[in-house]
């Protein structure tokens, strides 16, 4: 199982090279990759881009701003995220915690210990593991690997776990079978990019381009039950 996950890591690097993510348009980074994670649940990055343009033409890629709006002005800047009142509600019950809890510098917040800022994160409402780890990873830069429906439908195709697998059963999985040296920040940083890339645009969920995957190898191994969470 270790070479597996290990080989499949090499195998994307190979075909798509160096990802460079999280993908920025502002200053102010850490605020908009913690806006982007919230506003990317369930919808593509395509839409998430459109409504972080959106904030950062009105000037609101900012905690204290987010918090001073009002809803619905909040609302029609994420619009193209899709379930827009939702998450126009989350962004602000957030940006209120921030300014709340930290005088509006949310990099007080991401310099806490990841097991404390984890736990610290998963209290917030509408803040659940992958939100939670993306922020971890992507903006406060500690080794917390991303599980999303890309990893997930990836590593079941391929053998590595069940389509049932929890969202820890997977993340522990994973980080236990990468050698030491890759347990860090940059590498799972890196690996859950190049897990997306070949979600979005090979391993679809309907009618995956098998024949252009560079894990097609793998998925002669079938979903054996060995190492299965």
């Amino acid at each position: 199982m270790k070479a597996d996950v290990t080989r499949a890591y090499n195998a994307l690097l190979t075909e798509f090279g160096s990802q460079h993510w999280w993908p920025t348009i502002t200053a102010a980074r850490e605020t908009e990759v913690i806006i982007g994670a919230i506003l990317t649940q369930n919808t593509s990055w395509k839409n998430v881009k459109k409504a972080i343009s959106n904030l950062a033409a009105a000037g609101m890629v900012d905690f204290s701003k987010i918090a001073a709006a009002k809803t619905e002005k909040v609302a029609s800047l994420v619009r193209p995220s899709g379930y827009y009142n939702q998450k126009a509600e989350r962004l602000k019950l957030f940006a209120k915690y921030i300014c709340d809890s930290y005088n509006g510098d949310v990099k007080k917040l991401l310099q806490k210990n990841a097991v404390g800022l984890r736990k610290e994160l998963l209290e917030l409402k509408g803040v659940g593991p992958e939100t939670a780890d993306s922020i971890l990873l992507y903006a406060a830069n500690k080794a917390a690997f991303v599980i999303d429906a890309y990893t997930k439908r990836i590593f079941s195709r391929i053998g590595i776990c069940s389509e049932e697998v929890s969202y820890h059963g997977l993340q522990q999985l994973i980080t236990e079978n990468l050698p030491g040296e890759m347990r860090t920040a940059a590498v799972f940083n890196q690996y859950h990019a190049l897990l997306v890339e070949l979600g979005k645009g090979v391993c679809l969920k309907k009618k995956p381009l098998c024949g252009k995957c560079p894990l097609l190898g793998m998925c002669a191994h079938g979903k054996s039950s060995a190492g299965t969470p």
